[in-house]
């Protein structure tokens, strides 16, 4: 069906524009008469030429679907049908990428699926949870609270990501920079040292021979050091691909000092809200434990929690196998079996993500006033080093002059 933009005027006289999807013209401009708006420009929407080379598409993000669980929310509150809520979602969604999804969940829910259904096709956007608390609130009749639930813990996720992702990207930049500032260092400013010390007549100090004979190495092997860099990224990524290799490199994660902390309580705090906001939905617990091992981001805290649900299944509380992976504090697993003991597993859920959520703050905090004097040390004595190595034959002429 044809996609035609138009602008009006509304009965207020205030001018407002859209597009409409119709079979003809005249249709639009009646539809627009039914709503009370006067049609002053109607047009066939022109094809997009790129629209089915999904590369050159924009890029659904964390945010649009916030915002769309956030506006869905308002409108199935007041009393707006799912399809009317969807067919205007769709019209005034500005990403041409996500306009197409919306419009292909309206299609379903009109032939007859349910809402979680027409969501499931798009895994990318909407995953299992999103999914399956969308099915928990169709049948429960509480989709507009599930709508708001999922779109307060998609931001304190997506804020829980973000600082953790700031805090890996501070050390990361600063190592990369100390390291290409370097390598131009060894490659172009030694050679000059170097031809300017070659008549210099006497034995040259061990600091400067070794920096020149590094110098020499990785200038003439500059292209065997790049080729051998991109080839340990490679493999390191294949590796890291197989059940071996991520289970490895993320327990290695997690033991590692200071950012090993900072990735253990953000991991505790993702896992108590998710469970706590499912909960809290009507999704039953060996469900919502499945979803939150899929979803958990490290493959250590993948298996604590698949043992957890292995342990419900056979009768035992939460708090029990949860104490025995080792994987999450004390504290933790003590309070989970309060909540238990009171029937209000879900409000001590969220309790203890806020608390971890805070924790989080803190550690982050810690992690870059501990690197900043570290990478301060780290750029003085390498760069520095080098500098002060070049120099010291000219110390040594000078003396001899003097």
């Amino acid at each position: 069906m044809p996609v035609y933009l138009w602008q009006g005027k509304t009965r207020d006289n205030m001018s407002t524009k859209g597009e409409m999807e119709a079979n003809s013209e005249n249709e639009v401009r009646a539809r627009l008469q039914r709503q009370g708006i006067t049609p002053k420009k109607v047009k066939k929407k022109p094809k997009d030429l790129f629209e089915n080379v999904s590369f050159l598409q924009p890029r659904v993000k964390e945010q649009d679907v916030i915002v769309f669980a956030r506006q869905f929310s308002t409108m199935i509150d007041a009393g707006l049908p799912i399809i009317q809520c969807l067919d205007i979602l769709q019209a005034q969604q500005e990403n041409a990428t996500f306009k197409k999804m919306l419009k292909d969940v309206k299609e379903s829910v009109e032939s007859g699926q349910t809402l979680a259904e027409g969501l499931k096709k798009y895994p990318k956007h909407f995953d299992a949870l999103f999914v399956n608390m969308v099915a928990a609130g169709e049948a429960g009749g509480i989709l507009d609270v599930i709508l708001r639930r999922l779109a307060a813990y998609m931001e304190k996720a997506a804020k829980l990501k973000s600082q953790v992702k700031g805090a890996m990207t501070y050390p990361i930049v600063t190592i990369l920079i100390a390291i290409l500032v370097i390598a131009v260092i060894l490659v172009f400013v030694i050679p000059v040292f170097q031809d300017m010390f070659a008549d210099f007549g006497k034995a040259l100090p061990v600091p400067t021979q070794v920096v020149i004979s590094v110098s020499g190495f990785v200038k003439g092997n500059i292209l065997w050091i790049i080729i051998g860099i991109v080839l340990f990224i490679i493999a390191f990524r294949q590796f890291y691909k197989t059940e071996r290799g991520r289970a490895i490199v993320d327990d290695l994660m997690l033991k590692t000092p200071v950012i090993g902390v900072l990735i253990r309580k953000s991991a505790v705090a993702r896992f108590t809200r998710t469970m706590g906001t499912m909960l809290a939905s009507g999704v039953a617990i060996l469900e919502a434990l499945e979803i939150v091992a899929r979803t958990a981001g490290n493959k250590t805290i993948e298996k604590a929690v698949y043992h957890v649900r292995s342990g419900i299944a056979e009768g035992q509380t939460i708090a029990d196998p949860l104490t025995e992976t080792n994987v999450f504090p004390p504290m933790v697993c003590q309070m989970i079996a309060v909540g238990e003991s009171t029937g209000a597993i879900d409000a001590m859920m969220e309790k203890i993500a806020d608390f971890y959520e805070d924790e989080v703050d803190q550690a982050v905090d810690n992690l870059t006033s501990l690197i900043e004097p570290f990478m301060l040390v780290f750029l003085g004595v390498t760069i520095g080093g080098l500098v002060i190595s070049m120099y010291l034959p000219i110390f040594t002429m000078a003396g001899a002059i003097s």
